[in-house]
């Protein structure tokens, strides 16, 4: 398996990093999990088209994660010679999100294909519900599901990718829980979306203060990591923005609590799982 950190920013905007976003690739299959800002744009970096994709898989709805959904669903229609089906897996009420951005694309829709005469079709978009069990089984990968917890955005969900005797968990926004510790028994890469406390401690915004209940922050990263024994942890989504050269200060928080590798995320970064 391969997975490239498409984008690894959070709501914050930051130049260097896009909205969150994995690719994971197993086998013959590629999975994109989270649609955040810029996704397109960093898959053409990693060498790949929307149409390219298999599986597009949202761990809940939260608009940072969700953002360039509606690009992705643009694109790979326009680009498509002929119909070419978006598979999308996601916590209960993704169809209806579906439903609503699919509304909200109709002007766009009907421009297109009154301008294309070989354009016949409207964006076809299939939508699985999972929250809890096997998401996908095909091609020798499987994908497990289970509740993560980012109240009071809810369902929220984790997944687990698993091929060829390996797997890699993706736990999106979440503090530590059950289900998190469930799909991290034992696995090779373990990407965690964090935050670093005291900085976000210090910045004067209540607003922001906020986001301690329903983060992990590098410490609980850490002790999960710990807790289900997984071989490589990589921190993502990082809040506030790091500032440049602080990276080992942010590994160290979590490496407290966790003495197996450490990777901090960065934009089109690639952990080839062997």
């Amino acid at each position: 398996m391969k997975v490239t950190l498409l984008g690894t920013g959070s709501p914050i905007p930051d130049p260097n990093r896009a909205g969150p976003s994995t690719l994971v690739q197993a086998g013959p299959l590629n999975l994109l999990f989270d649609c955040g800002r810029g996704v397109l744009m960093r898959l053409a970096a990693a060498g790949l088209f929307p149409g390219m994709l298999h599986h597009v898989i949202l761990t809940h709805l939260h608009s940072d994660h969700t953002t360039d959904f509606n690009d992705l669903v643009t694109t790979r229609w326009a680009m498509s010679p002929v119909p070419n089906p978006l598979s999308v897996v996601g916590p209960p009420g993704t169809a209806t999100y579906v439903d609503r951005v699919l509304a909200m694309l109709s002007d766009d829709i009907q421009y297109r294909l009154d301008h294309h005469g070989d354009l016949d079709w409207e964006p076809p978009v299939t939508v699985a519900e999972i929250h809890d069990g096997v998401a996908l089984d095909e091609s020798n990968v499987r994908v497990l599901a289970a509740p993560s917890d980012h109240r009071p955005v809810a369902p929220t969900t984790a997944f687990r990718i698993e091929h060829d005797g390996h797997a890699v968990v993706i736990a999106g926004d979440t503090v530590p829980c059950r289900g998190l510790d469930t799909l991290c028994a034992a696995a090779d890469v373990y990407v965690q979306t964090v935050i670093n406390t005291e900085l976000v401690k210090m910045i004067p915004s209540a607003r922001l203060q906020d986001i301690h209940d329903y983060h992990s922050s590098l410490e609980d990263a850490g002790r999960t990591a710990a807790r289900a024994q997984v071989r490589t942890l990589v921190l993502t989504h990082p809040v506030p923005v790091p500032a440049p050269g602080t990276e080992a200060d942010w590994i160290a928080l979590a490496a407290a609590h966790f003495d197996g590798e450490i990777i901090f995320g960065t934009d089109l970064a690639v952990i080839n799982v062997e």
